[in-house]
């Protein structure tokens, strides 16, 4: 008994021991994605430490054979009963060698917009933008659409803007694209784009496409549309609202 115990003590410690030393040798290699490391270092211990059980139990004059039969047994039949978890675990292997985010991404995924903190066994962890953390079961996540807005690295405004049918087209277009150069936040390559979108029933509307670095996508959005507003105003260019004609019949 005190030698299955000292194989057992000895055995975790070495697990543990082992798995550190194989989260510092992936970790010092930069084309390692943290994901695999943090996946491969606990998969590395849990699988050591089946094997110290079993010298253990060994050491005890148990029959191991009959108890990897039993455990196998047992193993099938709880597998059935949690499905669940097993396809969250294939789900979660598949992820990390696919690789379809890494830590830090910003991805949308199971109706769930946020960035990538820690991809575990069975769930994935996401931080929203106002700072909540999601923990999402990684079958869900890899069952539906994941999508990155970092493996490209850039990223498309689309925004409209209307004017009234009274500006002239040429000028918005001429103020919109000064906007542009003015704000070094976005890219020259690609080129962005500034075209009339269409003719609504209110307003003439203007589609811009600038492309910035993905860093950068909300702070040019929410600054991009202000500059162009205080521009518009200051050339005496009109956002119409909504207008309508109503026309009253009276009866005697």
């Amino acid at each position: 008994m005190l030698a299955a115990l000292a194989i057992f003590v000895i055995g975790r410690w070495l697990a543990r021991l082992v798995s550190r030393i194989v989260k510092r040798g992936l970790a010092r290699n930069p084309r390692i994605d943290a994901i695999l490391v943090g996946f491969l270092t606990t998969f590395t211990y849990y699988t050591l430490f089946a094997f110290v059980v079993i010298a253990a139990l060994n050491r005890l004059g148990l029959q191991t054979t009959s108890i990897i039969a039993v455990l196998g047994a047992a193993g099938l039949a709880i597998g059935l009963a949690l499905q669940g978890s097993l396809s969250n675990f294939a789900a979660g292997v598949l992820m990390v060698f696919f690789r379809p985010f890494q830590i830090g991404d910003f991805i949308e995924g199971a109706d769930t917009m946020g960035t990538v903190r820690e991809l575990t066994l069975f769930t994935t962890t996401l931080l929203t933008p106002d700072n909540k953390i999601v923990i999402i079961p990684n079958n869900k996540l890899n069952s539906d659409n994941i999508i990155n807005y970092n493996t490209l690295g850039r990223r498309r405004l689309d925004l409209v803007f209307g004017v009234s049918y009274q500006a002239d087209i040429d000028k918005v277009k001429a103020i919109l694209a000064d906007e542009i150069k003015a704000d070094r936040r976005f890219l020259a390559d690609p080129a962005p784009q500034i075209g009339l979108l269409e003719l609504a029933d209110s307003s003439v509307n203007f589609a811009v496409r600038p492309w910035v670095n993905a860093d950068d996508y909300w702070p040019a959005f929410f600054g991009f549309q202000e500059s162009v507003k205080k521009r518009l105003d200051a050339e005496g260019i009109s956002i119409p609202f909504p207008q309508r004609d109503v026309h009253l019949i009276g009866t005697n």
